[in-house]
């Protein structure tokens, strides 16, 4: 099989793609060399969604409308695959690819890998490990509750990403804090409903792979070398290849397999979030998409390969001729917020991308935009990507150039109303 395919042959992908995206460059770059023609289908305002060759306005929040757009547009137009690029999108394709009978994970699997209150219902059925949970409503009387939970313990949105909205409470004063705190993160996105569950303590790790007709195939498996203690969960740090035991590692594998078995996760990547401690392998959540933000671009497979390449195909039902991940090991730092305002500068980037074994630096948050940290926030200033022959010098790569960088963030003015 050649890198791209014939021009008289090629096939046609839609791409979902959230309106904040990071994702979605990647994926129609690799189309591109793939030979592969894509539809980007976009999040826009309803008052914008229009439909061109290679596009389609999509208003995400209404799935009837949006399963008729894509039905009119698939009698007029082939399409062999739907992929979605991030949480936001992923059970809409599973809607358009079950009306236009395309392959896809159930749309009950969709559903599940995207609230966690059912993902966790699901894991305690099926038997895989994870935290106790209780689920919550913003109307809910806090003050009993937090008399009777167990601690420590997290609080969490049933539907969020990114971290966003995930505090750890160690005792009721805390709780009540915490969960006032995550109710006017979810009243200012219209959503009600919140987790609380068991705090989980070890190290942090995720992994990624892909799926077809049920089976699992690991991709990578990332350390998260900077403790997840709390009060917030911010990611910073992912490593490959994984420094834990061989047998550690096949015991995530197994844990992996069985969360997305348990969800009726079939077809397409995954992500999913894990913790080891003496009690074994804990799942955290598992998603039925692939790793966030710019962090794909710490993989390459095969013949240099991206993930993206390697989803695209799987999807098409196209060869894939290794999904060896390279020798190399390689590493990504997701750079924090440290504060709320204005981001009025960036310095220190020469002397940063200078360090030896930093391959990149993007710095992904605008200037002279307003910046807001975990747990309200949910994105980060940037990214710096390192490789190298081992792990232990990719991490001390990123830690050593993110040292070098200094954010200059100004406190943003209250507005005013001058009449």
């Amino acid at each position: 099989m050649t890198a791209s395919l014939a021009r008289d042959a090629r096939p046609r992908v839609l791409i979902l793609a959230s309106a904040h995206t990071y994702r979605l460059d990647p994926f129609l770059e690799a189309a591109r060399k793939l030979g592969v023609d894509v539809v980007r289908g976009l999040d826009v305002p309803p008052a914008h969604a229009r439909t061109r060759a290679d596009l389609l306005g999509f208003d995400f929040r209404d799935l009837s409308r949006s399963i008729k757009q894509a039905q009119a547009y698939g009698l007029q137009n082939r399409l062999q695959a739907i992929i979605p690029t991030d949480d936001g999108t992923v059970v809409l394709a599973a809607h358009l690819s079950e009306e236009l009978d395309l392959p896809h994970n159930s749309v009950e699997a969709a559903e599940a890998a995207r609230d966690k209150h059912l993902m966790r219902t699901l894991f305690a059925r099926a038997g895989v490990p994870s935290p106790w949970f209780k689920l919550l409503s913003i109307e809910d009387d806090a003050i009993p509750i937090a008399a009777q939970v167990e601690y420590p313990c997290v609080l969490k949105p049933t539907c969020l990403a990114g971290s966003c909205g995930v505090m750890r409470a160690n005792n009721a004063a805390e709780f009540l804090a915490a969960f006032e705190r995550v109710k006017k993160i979810l009243v200012q996105r219209g959503l009600s409903a919140l987790l609380v569950e068991g705090y989980l303590p070890g190290v942090e790790v995720a992994l990624e792979g892909i799926l077809n007709h049920g089976g699992l195939k690991v991709l990578a498996l990332f350390d998260k070398p900077d403790p997840l203690t709390g009060p917030f969960f911010e990611e910073t740090i992912y490593v490959i290849p994984s420094r834990l035991p061989g047998a550690t590692q096949e015991k995530i594998f197994a844990v992996a397999a069985q969360a997305a078995e348990a969800l009726g996760l079939r077809e397409g990547p995954v992500h999913a979030e894990m913790r080891i401690n003496a009690g074994g392998v804990w799942m955290l959540e598992i998603a039925g998409r692939s790793i966030g933000g710019l962090c794909s671009q710490t993989l390459r497979f095969g013949s240099d390969l991206s993930l993206e390449e390697l989803i695209v195909r799987q999807a098409l039902g196209l060869e894939i001729e290794s999904a060896q991940r390279e020798g190399r090991a390689g590493g990504v730092m997701m750079l924090p917020i440290p504060g709320a305002g204005i981001l009025a500068g960036v310095s220190g980037l020469a002397e940063a991308q200078a360090v030896p074994g930093i391959e990149s630096i993007e710095i992904t948050a605008r200037v002279n935009y307003p910046i807001v940290p975990l747990p309200e926030g949910d994105s980060y200033l940037g990214f710096i990507f390192a490789r190298g022959e081992k792990p232990e010098a990719v991490e001390a790569a990123l830690r050593a150039a993110h040292r070098r960088l200094q954010f200059e963030i100004v406190p943003e003015l209250p507005i005013t109303n001058n009449q």
